[in-house]
């Protein structure tokens, strides 16, 4: 059968010459936490195929926009269909292959760094494994396109920098993908976003967690149960920061006094909310608005 790494009609690719990951990227301290290595589009890539037994010395994204293919990561098969994106972590032996009939167009990105080991576990964490369905947005591939014109403009600091920092955004649109629909919530994180505009909605209240559990139809356990598993804190810890961070928009931009603010806030006793905002914030909340810290 035949097999290509490469040369697909249509095909881009950008190799950053390695003396400048080593001289730039690897030691300027806007490029080290994360920067591209390789990147790069094929359109319809029949008999792309690519296999390394010991992995890549780099992280690779590869996002299926048409077609199909399957990637083996260790012993795992995956079936790749338009939409998939996937990451393969750096070291781990892999091997992909374009479907024969339906040959997969993919845009692909190496990159590493200090945080893109972290970075990887965060997508991974979230999107419980090692793909991810995106539903289509201009502005994504957009994006991944901007980022690749600037690379091919050369590599002055201001294009590498430019570029790499916009890696970023593309890959936390890749690992968070309703982030960049407005309007169209998660589902898995449904009940807890809305939970959290309820309290939004509420700051004036002391709400129980009865009633917040109610808002969402859950019981008070699986509520709160989801609630600390998403977020990593209590209902009643979360709702305590927006509270407190509703109060630092009143002492910077308003001259209402502390107890005008707790009352605003839904606390009969400043004391407590001072006491709730020091905890919080670190300082006390005159430290806070005379910025003693």
């Amino acid at each position: 059968m035949i097999r290509k790494k490469e040369g697909f009609q249509g095909q881009r690719m950008i190799v950053i010459p390695r003396n400048i990951l080593s001289r730039k990227c690897a030691r300027e301290a806007a490029l080290t936490p994360l920067y591209i290595t390789d990147i790069g589009y094929y359109p319809k890539a029949l008999f792309h195929h690519r296999k390394r037994a010991q992995g890549a010395e780099q992280h690779i994204l590869i996002y299926c926009v048409e077609g199909k293919g399957s990637i083996t990561l260790k012993k795992d098969v995956h079936a790749i269909q338009a939409g998939d994106c996937f990451l393969l972590p750096r070291k781990w032996a892999h091997e992909y292959t374009a479907d024969e009939s339906d040959p997969w167009t993919i845009y692909w990105a190496h990159f590493q760094g200090t945080s893109a080991d972290g970075i990887v576990q965060t997508a991974v964490s979230a999107w419980n494994g090692h793909r991810i369905f995106l539903p289509h947005s201009p502005e994504r591939i957009q994006l991944f396109e901007r980022i690749y014109h600037q690379l091919q403009r050369g590599y002055r600091d201001e294009n590498l920098v430019w570029s790499n920092m916009n890696f970023w955004s593309f890959l936390s649109s890749c690992i968070y993908p309703d982030f960049t629909q407005p309007g169209k919530p998660s589902q898995q994180h449904d009940a807890i976003d809305q939970c959290i505009d309820y309290m939004n909605k509420h700051l004036d209240k002391m709400l129980t967690l009865q009633q917040m559990a109610q808002a969402v139809n859950l019981s008070q356990s699986h509520f709160s149960y989801l609630f600390k598993n998403n977020t990593g804190f209590s209902p009643i810890e979360y709702f305590n920061q927006l509270k407190v961070q509703k109060a630092c928009q009143h002492l910077l931009f308003t001259q209402s006094r502390i107890k005008e603010i707790a009352a605003q806030l839904g606390m009969e006793d400043p004391y407590y909310f001072s006491r709730m905002f020091t905890k919080v914030m670190g300082v006390s909340p005159n430290q806070y608005r005379e910025r003693k810290f």
